[in-house]
């Protein structure tokens, strides 16, 4: 296969699911793991795709555009493992927690394991899945219903309503983008109003989201800066960001990538 036909294929591929994989890319077209890489390379180069951790992603960038949940899935990776086991070590036996949406809480998720008798409300299919998979007898997950988005969050009045009535100790929320003036932002109207909806039920609010995520902004605000208690993000934040961020929420930590076979773990700001 010509160089041009393969890099067809990769273009509609990441149309089609918003995001490629390089290993699935390597057994589709029958190439090296170099050969696929070259062309995302040049595809990158000509504004095609966004190149990431393992694959690539469509271009995205306005306030309302809305990466699909196997398109957010393959970014960041390594910054969202180590933020979401940080996140988890906040969470204590015998609470009632929220999770929003997003690919981070969904990671974060996995590290739940070892928390009895935990109560988790969440509007995120994936999420609900995860939880319930891990056969706990003492854990209750609790779905919200709703109308489906891209990025796999239900939201709308259903939701809405169902997160009103709720007392939570502490919600976790992932988010779009983090700004100065805008606060925690989403592209989806309909998802702010959920969002909103959660961190109005809780006790604490966790914002979970890595460094790349700050200067990005969404057509809708879920919540200002200062209304985040504690801000769980990564060590690429740069000095600058973690400043404005130190003044503004209650609490930074920045969760800091595993190296050589350490354990990942958390630095407060």
């Amino acid at each position: 296969m010509l160089a041009r036909q393969r890099q067809a294929v990769i273009l509609e591929e990441i149309r089609r699911i918003g995001a490629v994989k390089v290993s699935d890319l390597v057994v589709r077209l029958g190439v090296s793991d170099m050969t696929v890489r070259r062309d995302l390379d040049v595809l990158a180069g000509r504004g095609l795709l966004e190149k990431v951790y393992g694959g690539a992603t469509t271009v995205g960038g306005r306030s309302t555009d809305e990466p699909g949940f196997e398109a957010k899935s393959v970014r960041q990776l390594p910054e969202k493992e180590a933020i979401a086991r940080l996140a988890a070590d906040l969470v204590r036996p015998g609470t009632a927690i929220g999770l929003s949406a997003g690919t981070t809480t969904w990671t974060m998720a996995r590290f739940l394991d070892d928390v009895p008798d935990l109560t988790v409300v969440t509007n995120s299919i994936r999420v609900a899945d995860v939880l319930q998979l891990r056969g706990r007898t003492d854990r209750t997950v609790v779905l919200t219903g709703g109308v489906r988005t891209p990025s796999d969050a239900l939201v709308g009045p259903v939701a809405v309503q169902a997160l009103r009535s709720l007392h939570l100790d502490v919600v976790f929320l992932g988010v779009h983008g983090m700004a100065p003036r805008a606060g925690f932002t989403t592209p989806n109207l309909n998802e702010s109003e959920t969002n909103r909806a959660l961190v109005d039920a809780a006790g604490r609010v966790v914002v979970v989201a890595d460094s790349t995520k700050w200067g990005t902004v969404g057509i809708s605000t879920i919540a200002d800066l200062d209304e985040a208690d504690v801000l769980v993000s990564d060590t690429g934040l740069s000095e600058q960001a973690q400043q404005v961020l130190t003044e503004s929420v209650g609490e930074l930590r920045l969760a800091e990538q595993a190296k050589q076979g350490q354990e990942q773990q958390g630095v407060g700001a």
